[in-house]
């Protein structure tokens, strides 16, 4: 329109250079305004067009203009508002260039130095950046000196680079670096400077390709431009991107980035350059990097056909990615395989593309949002090295340690696929192992070194989830053997190791050890690695949790040393003799090196003694000697020698047996001598102690015995000295006494095994340390002050008293409890004060070390330690108190009611005052005095309990809640305590059965705590530890009191969460290796799995005897009780679904009743039948149905004469029998089971026939097949008992049976009527014989399509020993055709079968193709916007909104777009073309807006030049896009001269349009789809826009 405004100015006006002054009026240095700045601009456009007279004084007066009158303009437009400054800047620019054009090269250059001085200066410049780059952006084409030009194109590429600010850069991507290379001069050096910029100064991919997007058509050939696409003036095409191997990293780089919007651009470069290749039809091939690698790029016109199909194919595969919906993804998938077949030689043996481009969809799958895609294409890659033999490139290697291992890290992606049972090892977990191997197999032997290395690195470089880290150590495991790994790579697998020790899932932890294990072994090359090496990464493995001795690791480790024995890497001068195996001799150097301890006198020596020495030490060196001496077995047993004197392990024992025969009699062996050899022993003793060891038929543990038995008395003799002796006297000192009495617990436990034989030195020895811990108690207790040593010695004689009491109990076979010593002990903790502290020492001594300088910080935890051990031997006191006792204090406290309450309040106090982690002795004095005081002091008892859950509660720490929790459970649901709060049913009561739900419901976020209690309360209640008469019936009376505890237990099982579903399957997963992982041999069983709560309680209802009466009304109570709460259930929500939770309850209470069904009276059940039969009534689902149904048959078969009250159930109407009488034809259909106690067959049988017939013509189809199903089996009955009674029945029933199966010939009803006889409740299944645990609890579950969590297999059963399975109950079914059926429920499958999955070949014209607008583009050069003679009737229209859809190619959205845009008053609406008007479709939805709306087109080859035009005009180019700095459209504010851009249907905007954008608009979303329509999303900003006009019109007025 301003054209045709100059046009018509200039011919009116013949004085063109009048014209142009009269614009430009003022004085010379004075800035136009905005609006005079646009007229001059367009004028100058049409004077630069040519034809007009005087144009060199127009030349004169642009000269003039542009540095008198325009250049002013961007210097004061700093100071103009944000949406003034653009407009300014952009009608400054417009006319600038305009000049420039008319006077040339000399104005360009002149204004173009001014704008590199202010972009040089920064902030301190006359012109603002985006002024100098926009000034910049307009004279660079007429730029041509070269030093200027060089200058010019290093700034733009500093600020390109370096620039933080993202709009400036942008600018300078979008407008400066696009017109520089539309420079022929200049485009040289801005593509070096793109393509291959200096390695100092790397630039996002994101703007290069931004430019290159921008540059696409100068850097392509000119022959395969699109048509009319090519600008007047500009220079010939001197590049060709295709042949730069630097230009394809960036796109494919660009193709692999998170933001879309630069993977849409490297996509549009490649279409560009796939289709100028295609159209020129000449021989491509880019440049090739080192090595025997494909080119990156190349064309061939004689392979066109195959380059076609494999670009298109990839370019669609590519473009379906970024839909992230697995649906639509699904279907390209399996096309990867054709881009192999076409990518690989015939021969197999090379590439034909390059394999990075497939590296570049892999990682675009690896980081997709969607988990489901990702693991989709990690399976995918993983499958190609097993399914293909692919050609091999170091691309590849690279790629798995990298985007591979990343996408590996994914717990989510190892859960079980469909198909897969709880136990088996995912998917995912199989095709890793696999790859691996074949991978590591492929590789080059010279580089197999170094990638393992790299590999494992990368496993130690990152914080891993446990899941991921057990997959790739199992992946690690399963490599052929190999010596790859030298010793950089053992500490590569050593730094694995620690990254796995801080994940909390213990088995997974210690199966991800044993594997880590197996593939040092498998993967060492021994050659490189010394036994130091070997014996520092063996004991970064916990004994207690992988590397157990007598596991199936340990001798698969004893084999791998005895093989390797003199190939290890061995130190210079280290010489074996040829009676000893290297192993033997490294071992014993080990062991006197260890026992070494430097010779130091004076104040040195005492500061270094302070100190306890590193157990890491004395753990590698017993390790080591327990290794060789296994080895040293192992060797004997293949020699087959039988010598029994271990000389080699008796060499190594002799250095430290030497020091431990000196202890009792040398006081002058060093300190750090002593611990040291005592750390040793301990670390023997237990490592020896792991329950996988067998002592009786363990040689060494037997010789060992043997020899430390000997050294016992100087042991022994050493420990009292030094625990009574008050030598201990510092806090060091306090490490010391804790080693000093785990030595004597450990030596005890482990001599003890064979017999010890010196019990009575053993008993002086405890006599001793008893009286000597007392007598020193009672004499610091007298002193007022004590020091610091003084209080050291006190917490000393405690601990060593606690550890006593300790060993007494946990060792009743010596007989200590009856030594004079432990009953002066009693007496003395009965009379001594309890929760006695430690007063914190007030002074230091002069001498003191430095380490009692400190001594006040930690104190707390000394107090605490000696509290706690003062509770231990109370608890050891009370715990013996029934034993009669000679000591009048001790019978006196047994029955002293006012001290036993003062003893708890002062457990009180001490729960109060101690940590966590020392309250355990606390809570089992509790669990003695609580019994004794609940009727009395109800309310402290009470106290207690909310005190003892509280701490419970708060606590996290693993390893302290579980013991705390089981001593809890221990005191408060103690049997007596149940039982006396039961009797008076007082607030003791309410509130056991308060803790009782708050632990179950803390069962929902921590599995295991409900099967603590659980197992106890069986347990006690089963088996009381009391053989007395009424003890055993109270305890059972609990079990009725509590019942609801059994009522929640056998309806438990909460719904994880993901995440904690994939841990227990993966345990699960370990769990079924069994002793082929060691972390399930030395890992004790925790019972933390949720099943074993149900587990439980069904075992515990198996075993109750219902000839017991207490059993036998404990059963009827029960039953009842749970029918009344799947009643209420039912009342509550009569529909539910499938796998919910009330599915899932409803489930597990039936099987429940069930399994209590055999233990019911005849009398019991005439009351509850017709409860039972009313369940049939109600709408269940199919596992809930069968289980009813089951309970009916079976009732049936055991009483018949309830036969009356079922022919009942079909008297009902038909609404109350619509949802149920399948319910009862079902049972019907297993009449012969029922028949087997009746004399009287066939009076029932005759009946069963009249009813069946009734409901065969029914109208419902379900209902006839039933009713037929249940027919055909009664009449078979009928013939096998031969029974002829039924003469006029029998023409009605053939008939019946023959129509059925006539009727039923064809389609679904067909399929339908087979299905439901081959279905396994009517085939397969005898309520009889298949009547047992694995039956209802796995079986039938898994044959319903119940959930997979609700199957709980009989090895689960069995595994949980805590209940023992009942004699008499059937655990396993008879036979197992039930048990091999799969899943295939009719009723499901009627709804509509499932459509096979897509076949793998499917064609492409599933996929929806992306429209590229650029490639179909036709010639147009008329880029006039004639108005038609409709343009005259929109007058009334004052918007400045240009809406442009050029884009866009379906009518109906275009038609709608038109109806809006009018309503609206936008004042044009752009097209691709005007006979989309003529269109029905559009005319349909425009209802004539086309005719009161400016209609004006411009193709979509056109648009760059339309917004740059559009730009110099004033306006804001709007882009409706979803990019990484999108503003919110709730938050943008619209310029009054804005053009809104319109995306295309199916692509959006193309690459090369978006960097015309000054700003990417996107609407917020809620929901799941990622896009609007495109007609809805305009009319969203096209009312926003209006909705801002109107709202700033009132303001103004």
């Amino acid at each position: 329109m301003e054209l045709m405004l100059a046009d018509t100015l200039l011919s009116r006006c013949p004085d063109s250079v009048a014209l142009l002054g009269a614009v430009c009026g003022g004085g010379p240095g004075e800035a136009l305004s905005v609006e005079r700045t646009e007229t001059l601009r367009f004028l100058l456009q049409r004077v630069a067009g040519g034809g007009w007279r005087g144009e060199d004084e127009a030349r004169r007066l642009a000269w003039e203009a542009a540095l008198g009158r325009c250049f002013p303009v961007l210097l004061g437009s700093g100071s103009a508002a944000a949406e003034g400054r653009l407009r300014r800047v952009r009608a400054a620019c417009g006319a600038l260039r305009c000049c420039a054009s008319l006077c040339g090269p000399s104005l360009a250059e002149r204004l173009a130095r001014e704008a590199l001085e202010s972009l040089a200066a920064g902030p301190a410049g006359r012109l603002p950046t985006e002024a100098a780059v926009e000034l910049l952006a307009a004279v660079a084409p007429w730029l041509v000196e070269p030093t200027l030009l060089e200058r010019t194109v290093g700034g733009a590429l500093t600020l390109l680079q370096q620039e933080e600010d993202e709009d400036k850069t942008l600018l300078v991507a979008g407008r400066l670096l696009p017109a520089l290379g539309r420079n022929s001069a200049a485009l040289g050096r801005v593509w070096e400077g793109l393509v291959f910029p200096p390695e100092s100064a790397p630039q996002p991919v994101s703007r290069t390709l931004l430019v290159l997007s921008a540059l696409s058509e100068a850097v392509f050939p000119a022959g395969a431009q699109q048509p009319g696409s090519g600008t007047d003036g500009e220079a010939p095409q001197l590049l060709d991107a295709r042949l730069s191997s630097g230009f394809w990293r960036v796109v494919q780089r660009g193709l692999a980035e998170s933001d879309a919007l630069c993977r849409k651009r490297a996509r549009y470069l490649l279409k560009r350059a796939v289709d100028v290749s295609e159209k020129l039809h000449a021989e491509c091939v880019c440049s090739r990097d080192p090595g025997n690698e494909p080119w990156l790029f190349w064309w061939s016109a004689e392979k066109k056909d195959q380059l076609t199909e494999f670009w298109g194919n990839y370019i669609l595969i590519m473009e379906t990615l970024e839909g992230n919906q697995i649906h639509v993804i699904k279907p390209v998938l399996p096309k990867l395989n054709s881009l192999y077949e076409l990518a690989i030689s015939e021969q197999k043996d090379s590439w034909v593309f390059h394999p990075s481009w497939h590296m570049c969809i892999y990682k675009r799958m690896f980081e997709s949002e969607n988990k489901t895609l990702a693991k989709e294409g990690v399976i995918h890659f993983l499958e190609m090295w097993q399914t293909r033999c692919l050609p091999p490139s170091p691309g590849f290697s690279e790629f798995v340690i990298g985007p591979l291992m990343d996408a590996l890290s994914e717990s989510s992606f190892y859960s079980r696929s469909s198909g897969q049972v709880i136990g088996m090892c995912p998917l995912l977990g199989i095709k890793l192992q696999k790859f691996l191997a074949a991978f590591f197999t492929n590789i080059p032997e010279e580089e197999k070194s170094s990638f393992l290395l790299k590999f494992i690195q990368r496993m130690s470089n990152r914080h891993w989830c446990a899941i991921p880290v057990l997959f790739l150590s199992m992946a690690l495991a399963h490599i052929p053997a190999c010596r790859a790994l030298d010793m950089e790579g053992l500490l590569a697998l050593r730094d694995v190791l620690q990254c796995t020790m801080i994940t909390h899932q213990i088995l997974l932890r210690g199966a991800a050890q044993c594997y880590l294990l197996k593939a040092a072994m498998l993967l060492t090359n021994v050659e490189k690695v010394s036994l130091s090496d070997i014996s520092n990464f063996i004991v970064s493995l916990r004994p207690e949790e992988s590397l157990g001795r007598g596991t199936v690791l340990w001798k698969m480790l004893c084999d791998w040393l005895h093989a390797n024995d003199k190939h290890f890497q061995r130190p210079l001068n280290y010489g074996v003799p040829r009676d000893k195996t290297f192993l033997n001799v490294y071992v014993q150097f080990l062991v006197q090196d260890y026992l070494k301890t430097p010779v130091a006198s004076g104040k040195s020596f005492i500061s270094e003694d302070c100190l306890m020495p590193d157990w890491f030490e004395a753990r590698l060196v017993a390790t080591m000697i327990l290794l060789a001496a296994d080895v040293e077995e192992m060797t004997r047993e293949y020699n087959g020698t039988g010598s029994t004197e271990r000389m080699e392990l008796k060499a190594l024992l002799n250095p430290l047996l030497d020091v431990l025969l000196k202890l009792g009699t040398n006081p002058y062996i060093s300190t750090l001598k002593t611990d040291k050899s005592l750390q040793l022993l301990l670390k023997l003793l237990q490592i020896c102690s792991v329950k996988c060891s067998n002592p009786q038929s363990d040689g060494v543990i037997t010789f060992l015995q043997n020899e430390f038995m000997t050294a016992s008395e100087s042991i022994l003799d050493f420990l009292l000295r030094r625990l009574s002796a008050n030598e201990l006297n510092t806090i060091s000192d306090l490490e010391r006494c804790n080693l000093y009495l785990a030595v004597l617990s450990e030596l005890l436990s482990f001599c003890s095994v064979s017999g010890w034989t010196k019990e009575m030195s053993f008993c002086g020895f405890i006599s001793s340390l008893i009286s000597a811990s007392l007598c020193n108690l009672q004499e610091m207790s007298s002193e007022k002050e004590l020091k610091l040593g003084e209080q050291i010695q006190k917490v000393v004689c405690m601990a060593s008293l606690s550890a006593v009491c300790e060993i007494i109990d946990q060792k009743p076979a010596l007989q200590l409890q009856s030594l004079p010593a432990v009953e002066t002990l009693k007496t003395v903790i009965v009379c001594s004060e309890l929760n006695h502290v430690l007063k914190k020492p007030c002074s230091i001594e002069k001498n003191s070390s430095l380490e009692e300088l400190s001594s006040h910080q930690g104190w707390g935890k000394i107090v605490a330690r000696y509290i706690r051990d003062q509770w231990v031997c109370l608890h050891f006191t009370l715990n013996n108190d029934q034993n009669p006792s000679k000591d009048e204090d001790l019978q006196q406290f047994s029955f002293d009611v006012q001290k036993h309450t003062r003893c708890l309040q002062s457990a009180l106090e001490a729960l109060t005052i101690l940590p966590s982690d020392h309250v355990l002795p606390v809570f089992h004095c509790m669990k003695i005095l609580v019994p004794k005081l609940l009727e009395s002091s109800e309310s402290l008892c009470i106290e207690a309990f909310d005190l003892a859950w509280k701490i419970i509660s708060s606590l996290n720490t693993q390893l302290i809640f579980w013991p705390n929790l089981k001593g809890f459970v221990e005191f408060v649901f103690n049997p007596e305590v149940l039982a006396a709060a039961a009797k008076k049913k007082s607030k003791a009561y309410m509130k056991i059965k308060e803790i009782m739900f708050q632990i179950i419901e803390m069962s929902s976020t921590k599995n295991g705590v409900f099967n603590t209690l659980l197992s106890y309360c069986c347990q006690t209640w089963m088996f009381p530890t009391c053989e007395h008469a009424s003890a055993v019936e109270n305890a059972f009376l609990n079990a009725g009191n509590y019942s609801e505890l059994l009522v929640e237990a056998c309806l438990f099982g909460t719904v994880f969460r993901r995440d904690q579903r994939l841990n227990q399957e993966v345990c699960a997963f370990v769990e079924n290796l069994g002793s082929e992982c060691a972390a399930n041999v030395v890992i004790e069983s925790t019972n933390r799995d949720d099943h074993y709560v149900r587990i439980c309680a069904i075992k515990f209802l198996c075993l109750l005897d219902e000839t017991n009466t207490l059993h036998k009304k404990f059963i009827e109570d029960f039953f009842m009780t749970l029918l009344d709460k799947g009643e209420l259930m039912s009342k509550s929500k009569t529909r539910y679904y499938v796998n919910s939770l009330q599915h899932r309850i409803k489930n597990r209470m039936w099987q429940t009743l069930l399994v209590l069904l055999p233990k019911l009276h005849e009398d019991f059940l005439t009351r509850t039948v017709d409860r039972i039969l009313q369940a049939g009534y109600c709408s269940n689902q199919a596992s809930v149905k069968y289980l009813i149904e089951w309970t009916i048959i079976w009732i049936l078969h055991k009483f018949p004469h309830f036969l009356q009250k079922f022919w009942d159930c079909f008297s009902y109407d038909e609404d109350s029998l619509k949802t149920s009488i399948c319910t009862f034809l079902s049972v019907l259909s297993h009449l012969d089971t029922i028949l087997q106690n009746i004399s009287e067959k066939i009076p029932v049988l005759k009946k069963a026939l009249v009813v069946v017939l009734q409901w065969c013509f029914h109208h419902n189809f379900s209902v006839r097949l039933y009713a037929f199903v249940a027919l055909k089996k009664i009449w078979g009955t009928c013939k096998e008992l031969h029974m002829d009674d039924f003469e006029t029945l029998t023409p009605v029933i053939e008939s019946s049976l023959h129509q059925a199966e006539s009727m039923h010939g064809t389609g679904n009803a067909k399929k339908n009527w087979q299905r439901i006889q081959k279905h396994f409740f009517f085939e397969n299944f005898h309520p009889l014989k298949d009547y047992c645990l694995e039956t209802i609890f796995y079986t039938l579950p898994h044959l319903s399509e119940l959930a997979e969590e609700e199957w709980i297999s009989l090895n689960k059963f069995i595994a949980f020993t805590d209940i023992p399975l009942s004699a008499t109950f059937p655990c396993i079914c008879s036979h197992t055709e039930l048990l091999n059926l799969k899943p295939s429920d009719w009723s499901q499958q009627d709804r509509g079968l499932k459509s096979a999955e897509p076949d793998n070949q499917r064609e492409w014209t599933d996929v929806q193709k992306k429209i590229i607008p650029w490639k179909n583009s036709t010639l147009d050069l008329d880029l006039e916007l004639v108005f038609q003679d409709r343009a005259a009737k929109l007058g009334k229209s004052n918007s400045r909104l240009i809406v442009v859809a050029s884009l866009i190619d379906k009518p109906t959205n275009l038609g709608g777009l038109c109806r809006t845009c009018e309503i609206f008053g936008v004042s044009a609406l752009i097209v691709g073309s005007l006979h989309y008007i003529n269109d029905k479709q559009f005319q349909y939805l425009s209802v004539s807006a086309e005719q009161w709306l400016s209609l004006l087109e411009v193709k979509p080859f056109q648009l760059i030049d339309y917004l740059d035009q559009k730009k110099t005009e004033g306006y804001t180019i709007i882009g409706v896009e979803q990019t990484a700095k999108s503003c919110n459209l709730t938050e943008y504010c619209f310029p009054e001269k804005s053009l809104l851009l319109l995306g295309n249907e199916h692509e959006g905007i193309p690459a090369n349009l978006i960097q015309q954008l000054d700003v990417c608009v996107e609407i917020p979303q809620q929901g799941v789809i990622r896009s609007l329509n495109v007609h809805v999303s305009g009319a969203l900003l096209i009312w926003e826009y209006t909705r801002q006009q109107i709202i700033r019109q009132k303001i103004q007025r």
